[in-house]
């Protein structure tokens, strides 16, 4: 006898339609994840509704209580029902969804909020008289007279009060709070001309500002610019690289900053769509492959960048959360991006960020044992014909000690005919332990790590020539053949334009298996298979493959060290100088080939605080 199917019912199911309230609930979990989702959506709807301050309270993490006050237009009294209903929307009118201006356009937030939690909006126009609507768990009551003087404030209490089981997958309060702070520091990086405040009200009371961040003033970048060192920080800004470029339509704009200022994992990496905060893999793709020849894999850069073009070149309307885009053509954004950011660090030249000097200063200082002594005060500082009479009357003795030291004390054969004030690296005064090279500049002094620098120098060189003469390719006596899917196959044929330009040539060989018929002559005997394999694997993750080029760049590389000057290696005054000139020459020399920095700069005013001086 045969056994009936388990998920087979004798009885034919029957097809419902769910209710508002079980509709707002399932829509609720895509539209609200968490507090910080649900932060997001109100202070979008205010942005959109013209605000110029936003104020944000939320106790425990967002989950007993999230308010959103603003001064935007405000929602008239008849209209605050039809605010709760699903897709009511003032942002368009749904005959056009691919060419949407604003934050919001859905009309999910508002009702899926009241459908999980107590929702209380309150709102007034101008002109108008205040009025109240209050929903919980789906329950919409009538609207009522209010109190408040101009803008909406909306009020969330007792998330997911309705959906008990969501509950149980809130992380702690205090990683909630921080989910909500990176939301709003996202909003506030998008919106230079908003002043937002956000207070945790914890335990009652006024509670205490966790994020403020006044209206900036001034044109896009000088607002902008001031804007990310108040969200990212000082540091950020002060090494950061102005970003302006446009192509087809679409422009980038925004910072990024120096390879020597990295970080450790992509924490501050933002990408904005017009004026949209997006978390899309093929622009951070992008932004890791303009730093791809800067950084060692384990470091990441940081950015903030903005893309604008007319919204018909991009699909808003991918997720419920908005946070996903597709652009109509994705090969020009990405394009844009890595050219946009390579031409910019190309330009910083021998450039590295600020704070490799201030680490360095920092391990300069001892931790005091004891209380500090009594400031002892200094005379002035002498003139310069007075401190250079002052050398002259030292030189002897000078020299003789010198002789003792492991790093013996080069003097330049002659003085440079250009002012030290005029050469950003300055003159070459001395060698130390035979691997740094001491320069002194016209505010300051230059420790330059003479084999990183003319690694970097060399690798330059090289790829210049590859760039010039193409990568040589070597042809396979007998091509190999491998064996793909069709869809892995068509994929690789994409890119096989590109490959070629690195040197390796495939070609289909019928359905879908494609022969290796030349592969990069640099990189010597490889497994072709392997390779092709590995090119996939990056296509389906990345989009984009970077992998050959990577191997040829690390032997590049390789060539680079043991071809460059040595640690240990005595350099005359000439030498150190004409490594100092082609620094300053060539882009990208002040990191090495793995983003750490070649040479610290230290000001005079720093090295005299060192020895209390100031």
């Amino acid at each position: 006898m045969a056994q009936a199917h388990p998920n087979i019912s004798e009885n034919r199911p029957v097809i419902r339609q769910l209710d508002d309230a079980a509709i707002n609930r399932i829509a609720a979990g895509e539209v609200v994840e968490r507090p910080a989702s649900a932060v997001k959506e109100l202070v979008e709807n205010a942005i959109d509704a013209g605000a110029t301050r936003v104020a944000i309270d939320i106790a425990d993490g967002g989950k007993t209580l999230i308010r959103v006050t603003d001064d935007g237009c405000g929602i008239a009294a008849e209209d605050l029902p039809l605010a709760l209903s699903r897709h009511a929307t003032s942002k368009i009118d749904g005959s056009d969804l691919l060419n949407i201006h604003t934050f919001g356009f859905r009309g999910e937030a508002l009702p899926s909020l009241g459908a999980v939690g107590r929702l209380t909006i309150t709102s007034r126009v101008p002109g108008g008289e205040a009025a109240s609507v209050h929903v919980a768990g789906g329950r919409i009551e009538a609207v009522k007279p209010a109190a408040l003087r101009a803008g909406t404030v909306v009020e969330l209490r007792d998330l997911f009060f309705a959906t008990p089981a969501r509950l149980k997958f809130m992380r702690t309060d205090r990683a909630e709070a921080q989910a909500i702070s990176d939301t709003v520091k996202r909003l506030a990086m998008a919106e230079p001309a908003v002043t937002f405040t956000l207070r945790d009200v914890s335990g009652g009371g006024e509670g205490r500002v966790t994020f403020r961040a006044d209206r900036e003033n001034g044109d896009l970048f000088d607002a902008l610019h001031a804007r990310l060192a108040r969200v990212i920080g000082r540091e950020f800004a002060e090494n950061a690289l102005q970003i302006d470029a446009t192509r087809e339509g679409i422009r980038l704009y925004g910072y990024a900053a120096l390879p020597t200022y990295s970080r450790g994992a992509a924490v501050a990496q933002y990408l904005f769509v017009n004026g949209r905060p997006v978390r899309d893999k093929m622009l951070t793709g992008a932004l890791r492959a303009a730093y791809f020849d800067f950084l060692s894999r384990d470091r990441h850069p940081a950015a903030a960048l903005f893309i604008d073009c007319d919204p018909t070149l991009v699909d808003v309307n991918v997720h419920p959360a908005k946070s996903e885009v597709r652009f109509r053509d994705p090969g020009v954004a990405r394009g844009l991006i890595v050219s946009a950011l390579r031409h910019a660090l190309a330009e910083a030249g021998h450039r590295a960020s600020s704070t490799v000097a201030n680490a360095t200063l920092g391990a300069m200082r001892p931790e005091p044992a004891q209380p500090a002594p009594a400031r002892v005060y200094q005379m002035d500082r002498p003139s310069p014909a007075a401190r250079k009479v002052a050398y002259q009357a030292q030189a002897p003795g000078f020299a003789e000690l010198s002789q003792d030291y492991s790093g013996s004390i080069v003097e330049p054969a002659s003085v440079p005919e250009t002012p030290v004030e005029d050469l950003p690296l300055g003159a070459a005064r001395g060698q130390v332990h035979e691997n740094y090279i001491i320069a002194q500049t016209a505010d300051g002094m230059v420790i330059v790590d003479q084999h990183a620098a003319h690694e970097r120098l060399v690798y330059e060189r090289l790829k210049n020539q590859m760039a010039e003469n193409g990568v040589a390719a070597q042809a396979l006596l007998i091509p190999e053949i491998v064996e793909l899917s069709d869809s892995d196959c068509a994929r690789l044929m994409h890119v096989a334009d590109d490959l070629t330009k690195l040197g390796l040539t495939i070609e289909p060989f019928g359905g879908g298996a494609v022969a290796v018929r030349e592969t990069p002559a640099i990189l010597g005997e490889v497994d072709a298979r392997a390779m092709i394999l590995d090119i996939l694997d990056e296509l389906a993750d990345q989009g984009e493959s970077q992998m050959v080029q990577a191997r040829i760049e690390a032997i590049l590389s390789r060539v680079a060290c043991h071809g460059s000057v040595r640690s240990g290696r005595r350099m005359r005054a000439e030498e150190m100088n004409a490594l100092l000139r082609e620094m300053e020459a060539t882009p990208h020399s002040g990191q090495c080939n793995h983003g750490r920095p070649t040479y610290v700069e230290l000001k005079l005013s720093d090295i005299e605080r060192l020895f209390g001086r100031s």
